[in-house]
């Protein structure tokens, strides 16, 4: 695997990650986003009706807190979750946690980890961990890692064990890395941890990236656990520590806002979580990604499963639950009012449709709310890397945060 980068400008990195899998055969751009499942299958999706969606990531994200409970089973299959869930040629990469999931605090040893699947919690060893990687077979994986550090108000002394924990189970994770035979041609990423004290996310950067690791995770970044101001300046800190060839993977964030602001500090890669969280609230994405839009071109690219017409959606704030209500740069289609627009055009009728298949809790509603998402996502990405390429990022990012503000 090796990260070969075309531009690099503003902080921002532009560039191919090549090599990937046991082939070496596929690649993904970056700044770029993970394909989201959950237990190794896309919600909502078929397999059949995911691969409708035009330039899906060539990178598959499963994590061990959906899949540790079905450990005996995978390693009685012998082939790996590629096989059993039945995925098309795709590359796995396994995450310790589900970042569209909110996992108690405080069962944190320094011996294990715990995880949650539907049966509760989960206790693992660096062994365990290990075990439960050989019958997943990913092509690349997370270390354990004590990732417990990003609420508010942790002290100094927590968070340098966290990091000192960090490094062990990363130590570890190596030398039964290079003894299972399930995982030999698979690559190790190392998690740098730290929460918001500067000098530990240094200290954890600096001594991960003398591990023999193939890249990076940078946890601890949630989108709601901390301000983006203060995201963006440790990211920056921390990756000026890594090696420059080497790809940065963050967890936690999926916001348009928050994902242009971690690129700029010199963030590669992303979960797509964000998508499924926004189908769950029974909202359709609108971001205004466009580019210097041409008057000529306009209308000619395949459409979603939802268009807006250029229309802003309503921006309301989350309530204390931190549900029921939109957040930025979505359409709740849950709500009549947002669907009652003025003018009798085929996407108000959609969109009339898929607020008649939401209320009557229809199957189909979530499954053209997440294929219009996802599509959506992932355009917003590909505008992204078009944006750097020709050095209208600024532009690029008014245009987006315009659409946040409901301006």
């Amino acid at each position: 695997m090796r990260l070969d980068l075309s531009r690099v400008a503003q902080g921002c990195r532009l560039g191919v990650l090549t090599g990937l899998g046991k082939s070496g055969q596929h690649s993904l751009e970056v700044p770029g986003c993970l394909l989201y499942t959950r237990c190794a299958t896309v919600p909502h999706l078929t397999q059949d009706t995911l691969h409708t969606l035009r330039d899906l990531p060539s990178v598959t994200q499963v994590s061990v807190d959906s899949l540790a409970e079905h450990h005996e089973v995978l390693e009685e299959f012998k082939e790996g979750v590629r096989k059993f869930a039945g995925l098309h040629d795709t590359v796995l990469f396994c995450s310790l946690h589900d970042s569209a999931n909110t996992s108690p605090a405080g069962h944190v040893t320094n011996k294990t980890v715990s995880v949650w699947g539907s049966g509760g919690r989960i206790e693992l060893t660096v062994a365990r961990f290990m075990a439960i990687q050989a019958a997943i077979q990913p092509d690349c994986y997370q270390s354990m890692a004590d990732g417990e550090t990003w609420q508010a108000g942790t002290s100094r002394k927590r968070v340098r064990k966290a990091v000192d924990r960090t490094l062990a189970h990363l130590d570890e994770c190596l030398v039964l890395h290079q003894k299972t035979q399930e995982l030999k041609q698979a690559e190790i990423f190392g998690v740098v941890e730290g929460g918001d004290i500067i000098e530990e996310r240094l200290r954890s950067a600096r001594e991960t990236a003398k591990r023999p690791v193939g890249g990076f995770v940078l946890d601890g970044f949630h989108s709601a656990a901390m301000d983006q101001d203060v995201r963006a300046q440790l990211i920056k800190a921390t990756s000026a520590e890594l090696p420059q060839e080497k790809p940065r993977l963050v967890l936690g964030v999926g916001r348009p806002d928050d994902v242009i602001s971690c690129v700029e500090a010199g963030v590669d890669l992303f979960e797509s979580f964000f998508p499924f969280q926004v189908t769950e609230r029974g909202c359709a994405l609108s971001i205004n990604y466009t580019i210097d839009p041409d008057p000529e071109t306009a209308g000619t690219s395949t459409p979603t499963v939802l268009e807006f017409n250029g229309e802003m959606p309503a921006v309301k704030k989350l309530n204390s639950n931190g549900d029921e209500n939109m957040m930025p740069f979505e359409m709740n289609l849950r709500d009549k009012r947002c669907v009652c627009i003025e003018g009798d055009t085929p996407q108000t009728h959609m969109r009339a449709y898929v607020h008649h298949l939401l209320v009557t809790n229809e199957l189909l509603g979530g499954v053209l709310l997440m294929l219009h998402n996802m599509e959506h996502y992932l355009g917003f990405f590909k505008a992204l890397r078009e944006a750097i390429a020709r050095d209208c990022l600024q532009n690029f990012k008014n245009r987006v945060l315009h659409c946040r503000e409901g301006d």
